[in-house]
Parts: structure tokens; C-alpha cells; sequence
């Protein structure tokens, strides 16, 4: 199934957090930590983000979404912080 935004949101497959370092210093999991994902697709407002662009997102500015088993989050253009 494909998910299709609408106006200037874009759908992203949700990336679970680093748990460790590259060097094994665990990372502990804070609540304000940023939403990272993957851009699926966009709605036909969005100016500056595209299909495969990783993003960052604050985690209460989205939705998520649970389709056969994949978590997508589904956000605004305004609400992406930046991209990798």
C-alpha cells in the first residue's frame, strides 16, 4: 500500500535510533529526541524535501502510522528540522 500526502506533508519509513556509538558507549533514550526517517513520497506542496532524503523531525510534531508492519510517520514540511 502506498501512503499519499496531501498538500505539504511527506511520508517517511520511521528509523529506529542509534543505540550505541560507533565506539559502544550506549546512548540512552530521551523523550525530546528527534524522529529520524526516510522520505517514501511527498505531497505536490513540498518545495525543498524529495523521495529518499533522510530526515530529522521533532517526535510530537508527527504522526505515525503502522501499514503491514512498517512505521511510517507522516509530517508537515515546516516541522523538518534537516536533512542528512
Amino acid at each position: 500500500m502506498q501512503l499519499k500526502p496531501l498538500q505539504d506533508r511527506v511520508v517517511a519509513v520511521k528509523e529506529q535510533p542509534m543505540e550505541t556509538t560507533k565506539s559502544g558507549i550506549l546512548l540512552g533514550n530521551a523523550k525530546e529526541a528527534p524522529a529520524y526517517a526516510v522520505v517514501e513520497s511527498v505531497g505536490p506542496d513540498v518545495k525543498t524535501i524529495k523521495k529518499g532524503d533522510k530526515i530529522i523531525s521533532k517526535n510530537y510534531s508527527t504522526t505515525d502510522v503502522k501499514i503491514d508492519d512498517k512505521e511510517y510517520i507522516i509530517v508537515k514540511e515546516e516541522d523538518i528540522l534537516a536533512t542528512l
